[in-house]
């Protein structure tokens, strides 16, 4: 399945049933013109494959991941930097929080994880894309 990800995409792993993680997709989706992300829920088989895959602890998994065609794994606010880093101007400034010690910013990440449900809900199921952009996602 891993291998079904095309060589110029990047796949972003969510939190299929989190509020702020699909509000993060739908900001992605919206500002990324050049089409370079693809989607895939966490909960779904290709998110389940790539865990396996780098054995992943989904007890201490609260993170969005970015899967790379040259088989990386970036997670918690690397992640977010490195999706944001390419949305092009104005959202790609925000890579200079890169200069943020990793620690300190995986700190506030894991905070806003933590509490996300409690301060954005939680849906019952995963999002379902509109036909629109379908193909961006994979199950």
């Amino acid at each position: 399945m891993i291998s079904q990800i095309p060589n110029h995409k990047q796949l972003i792993l969510f939190d299929g049933i989190c509020n702020l993680c699909n509000g993060a997709v739908q900001f992605v989706i919206k500002y990324d013109k050049r089409n370079r992300f693809i989607f895939a829920p966490l909960q779904g088989k290709t998110g389940q494959q790539i865990i396996e895959h780098f054995n992943i602890d989904t007890k201490a998994l609260d993170s969005i991941l970015l899967y790379t065609p040259d088989n990386r794994l970036s997670y918690k606010s690397s992640a977010v930097l490195k999706i944001a880093s390419r949305l092009g101007f104005p959202r790609n400034l925000l890579a200079i929080f890169f200069i943020v010690p990793p620690v300190i910013r995986n700190s506030i990440y894991d905070y806003i994880a933590i509490n996300r449900y409690n301060w954005f809900g939680k849906k019952e199921d995963c999002m379902i894309p509109t036909p629109e952009f379908k193909r961006r996602f994979l199950d």
